[in-house]
């Protein structure tokens, strides 16, 4: 982020910029005046083409326009001496991108040897292809990472137990990790999964009594991960979920483990306690207890009262109305975002599953898009169209080294995986909350037909679809007697 603005100061620098007009220490004398720090640095950072057809860095002004240095007279050091290429310059005449390959070259080759191994050839082409060289340059020069790629370098087999072992952020290992896998370095795995044994292992010896961590290995493993086991790729709200679930089991074990009772002695008394004197979140005791009456562990009588669960807050019509219009018709927000955005405000879609969507999915013609989602097949009609056909006309859009092969219609920060559901969440809050718009599609919906055909073609089951009816008042009957009549 760039700093900001000193405040003009005409008693210091009485001469003003004669790119913006404030009173700054002059940089340098061009053509056109003198130059603040603040727009000499703009200056270097200014590209296109200029009026002659030179493409490239346009420090100058012509009549107002930007302008190349052959054109404007400009004197200004922007060429790179390693690739030639005109940009702002890092140090020692090298622009930015190729300072980020040296360093990548340097922390990736093996000192003994002098020599890259080549499984890490493939990460070093990703990591000094970043968009931005400079963001790259300051991640990259953190001790961590240096001292992660370091480790790397001199390692004589990679495997993903090699970077679990190593030092470092989660985040960086994690992105790391994901240029392995993607360039075929790696296997690919569970990453969610893998994590969430990594966690109970931590949560297990949080447990206070050998008898009591017992118990929740088993609650652990043999419910939570052989649930997982069966997916074919863990969500991040199952992953969330088993781990919440497990904190507060592991909490009230130790909570009867202070109380001097054993789970086969607890008895109503004691669970009525545990949920009287603790927060509402405690209520989801009820997740392991079901489990803990099956398994013979405790009293098959305990009961947790159902907790009466609170209205969500959901767009109006018109509401929904306006934030239609503004993700059809405005450019607030970009290509990709306004498709995710129609799938949620148009189709009452759930982000988890939008964001998961891939171009295997997607149907282009000239008459229609269509696209499925799960077991059901959605026709979008224009304009609701348009941010797809767009995307789908540049088939290379959003490919980089982190994704060589994606197929993902929204690809991630992390090399190989879709954007997860939170982020699309906060990129899209500029224009409604996901929740409350689904929430309000579906309301709607259900007012336009009958519950097992909605239901259908959005691919929710029929009782969801039930409950939102009830609540915008739609008559399930209604379908009931029509079938009888056409029958």
């Amino acid at each position: 982020m760039a700093r900001p603005r000193r405040q003009s100061d005409p008693n210091q620098w009485p001469v003003p910029c004669c790119r913006c007009g404030e009173h700054h220490q002059i940089a340098a004398k061009w053509p056109d005046g003198g130059v603040c720090g603040y727009c000499y640095q703009q200056a270097k950072r200014t590209t296109g083409i200029c009026a002659c057809g030179h493409e490239g860095v346009l420090p100058g002004r012509i009549d107002g326009q930007p302008a190349c240095k052959r054109c404007s007279g400009v004197k200004l050091n922007i060429e790179c001496k390693t690739c030639g290429a005109e940009g702002e310059l890092y140090r020692a005449g090298r622009c930015w991108s190729c300072e980020l390959a040296a360093v990548v070259d340097q922390l990736l080759t093996n000192p003994d040897t002098g020599v890259m191994a080549d499984e890490l050839v493939p990460v070093a082409a990703a990591l000094k292809s970043m968009k931005r060289p400079n963001s790259g340059l300051t991640w990259i020069r953190q001790r961590h990472v240096t001292d992660l790629l370091k480790e790397l370098a001199v390692s004589q087999t990679i495997t993903h137990e090699l970077l679990d072992d190593l030092p470092g952020a989660d985040r960086t290992r994690n992105y790391v990790r994901g240029l392995l896998v993607e360039h075929g370095v790696l296997p690919r795995r569970d990453e969610l999964a893998a994590r969430y044994d990594d966690w109970a292992t931590g949560a297990l010896e949080r447990v206070t009594t050998v008898e009591h961590q017992t118990v929740l290995r088993r609650y652990i493993h043999w419910h939570h991960r052989r649930r997982m086991n069966e997916m074919e790729t863990v969500p991040r709200g199952t992953f969330l979920r088993a781990k919440q679930i497990v904190t507060m089991a592991a909490e009230f074990l130790n909570w009867l483990d202070s109380c001097g009772v054993t789970l086969k002695d607890l008895r109503q008394e004691h669970l009525d306690a545990w949920l009287a004197d603790g927060p509402s979140t405690r209520r989801i005791i009820d997740r392991f207890l079901p489990w803990a009456i099956k398994g013979r562990l405790v009293d098959p009588e305990l009961i947790i009262k159902a907790h009466r669960r609170g209205t969500s807050p959901k767009l109006s019509k018109s509401e929904q109305d306006s934030a239609v219009e503004r993700v059809v018709h405005t450019d607030e927000l970009n290509i990709r975002d306004r498709a995710a955005a129609i799938l949620v405000i148009v189709f009452g879609q759930h982000i988890e599953d939008v964001v998961q969507l891939t171009w295997d999915n997607v149907t282009v013609t000239d008459d229609v898009v269509t696209l499925r989602l799960g077991k059901t097949t959605f026709a979008l009609p224009s304009p609701l169209d348009e941010p797809l056909r767009q995307l789908a006309a540049t088939p290379g859009n959003g490919l980089t080294a982190a994704h060589p092969n994606s197929n993902w219609v929204f690809p991630g920060y992390s090399p190989g995986q879709h954007i997860h559901g939170a982020s699309l969440r906060n990129r899209l809050k500029t224009i409604f909350g996901t929740r409350s718009a689904r929430l309000g599609t579906l309301h709607e919906l259900t007012k336009l037909g009958p519950i097992p055909i909605i239901a259908d073609a959005l691919g929710y089951h029929p009782a969801t679809i039930e409950r939102h009816a009830i609540g915008s008042a739609s008559v399930y009957s209604q379908y009931i007697a029509a079938r009888r009549q056409l029958g």
